[in-house]
């Protein structure tokens, strides 16, 4: 058997992660990387992507692509190393496969952010939807060339004006044609496995660290257990894990009826969840045709990787959950401005959140502490009641003006009576 790579990035997704929803981690017109290769559902792509290997040979006035493929055999083993599966392209075929690849990825970002780039026959730049597809299959697990091949062929193609890093062109086709997020932040391109990784990356920088294990509440006496001696820390561990496996949070329909409220958060990144004063504050989620598939590729790749990250993706929709049991639950968040449901249906929105966590390990839950806080505010009876009050009886103006009136009525009703004593007793 060959030896296992300890620089494995690139992923098969597991079967019962695929079978729930096969179609959100397979390419709808477009492969990359060798996983996908050869398929005939994809020979317009095939076609396109040559296409554009001669547009840039043609921009570059070089009649071959003898310049590339050097650098291309220097970097092939590492490549390789990169597919936890194993890769059966021979040699030549698998550069060959990189290149083709690899400069249609760094062109086809160049052309979306330049207008001046695109060619008027260009199929992908005027085609309605094509666009969309394409960036919705860039970003699928299985989908993947390393960053160190597009970052490489991008320096041998790079021509005056353009940004320094590879990263930078990306991170800006992420921002003008997916919706990311608008940062000023350096990325380190060497530690990017790919582009999957580094929109990963891109959409997480800057959230808050998870609460470390101080913050939850340690059991000290659980140090030591006669079964296995003295362990520093124990209890912290135990209570962090005794927390993600019992936490859980009411649906928003049931959290609005213990007096919990909802607000809709602009421009916030989108796992910057607060509970405040008995405010649940979430940022908007625009839900899209390609929501899921981006969603469930995200926490794949949470999944699959080796690395001890936070994972912020599988914890979010954990979260979300949570909050949505059924359409009811979505009609309240919607209702608040914090989904944006652009399928309509809400049903739809409710099923994806149902079945997106099936067969998704969670550990050190992100959102451990705000479940707790909302948990100990629904406990109390006095913000149960008050919600009870304001929903039958505070609903709507005319509701508040009956009960104003019943509540005059009654105060002059007392003043009556008290007057009518007062009266009764002068005359006695």
């Amino acid at each position: 058997m060959p030896p296992i790579s300890l620089k494995r990035s690139i992923f098969k997704v597991r079967r019962p992660l695929c079978e729930v929803n096969e179609k959100a981690y397979d390419p709808e017109i477009l492969a990359i990387g060798p996983y996908h290769h050869g398929n005939d559902k994809f020979k317009f792509m095939e076609q396109q992507k040559q296409r554009y290997l001669q547009k840039l040979l043609e921009r570059r006035n070089e009649g071959s692509v003898n310049n590339y493929m050097p650098t291309l055999r220097e970097l092939q083993e590492q490549a390789r190393n990169c597919y936890a599966e194993t890769i059966d392209p021979s040699q030549e075929n698998f550069l060959v496969m990189m290149l083709i690849d690899g400069c249609f990825i760094v062109e086809f970002f160049r052309k979306c952010i330049k207008e001046e780039l695109r060619d008027k026959d260009d199929p992908i730049m005027h085609g309605c939807g094509i666009r969309t597809s394409i960036g919705r299959d860039l970003l699928l697990l299985e989908n993947q060339l390393p960053l160190s091949v597009l970052s490489k062929l991008y320096d041998l193609t790079k021509g005056p004006g353009e940004p320094d890093e590879f990263s930078d062109v990306a991170t800006k086709y992420f921002e003008f044609e997916l919706g990311g997020p608008s940062r000023n932040r350096t990325i380190d391109e060497s530690q990017v496995e790919h582009l999957l990784h580094l929109y990963h990356m891109w959409l997480t920088s800057g959230l808050p660290k998870t609460p470390s294990a101080t913050e939850l509440d340690c059991i000290p006496e659980l140090d030591c257990i006669p079964e296995l001696g003295c362990i520093p820390e124990l209890g912290c561990i135990l209570a962090m894990y005794s927390a993600t496996e019992r936490d859980r949070i009411p649906s928003a329909t049931e959290l609005r009826e213990s007096g919990v409220s909802f607000r809709a958060l602009q421009g916030s990144e989108r796992s910057d969840i607060k509970f405040e004063n008995g405010t649940l504050k979430i940022p908007v989620l625009y839900v899209e045709d390609n929501t899921e598939s981006q969603f469930r590729n995200l926490i794949a790749y949470e999944q699959h990787r080796q690395s001890e990250g936070i994972n912020y993706f599988t914890d979010y929709v954990a979260f979300m959950d949570c909050l949505i049991n059924s359409s009811k639950d979505v009609k309240v968040l919607r209702r608040e401005g914090i989904i944006k449901n652009y399928l309509g249906d809400d049903e739809v929105v409710a099923q994806m959140f149902n079945k997106i966590g099936d067969h998704v390990t969670i550990n050190n839950f992100y959102y451990s502490e705000i479940f707790k806080k909302v948990n100990t505010y629904c406990a109390k009876p006095w913000n149960t009641w008050m919600a009870k009050l304001r929903r039958d009886y505070f609903h709507s103006p005319w509701a508040i003006f009956s009960v104003l009136a019943a509540i005059v009525l009654l105060f002059l009703t007392i003043a009556q009576t008290v007057v009518s004593i007062i009266s009764y007793t002068k005359q006695s």
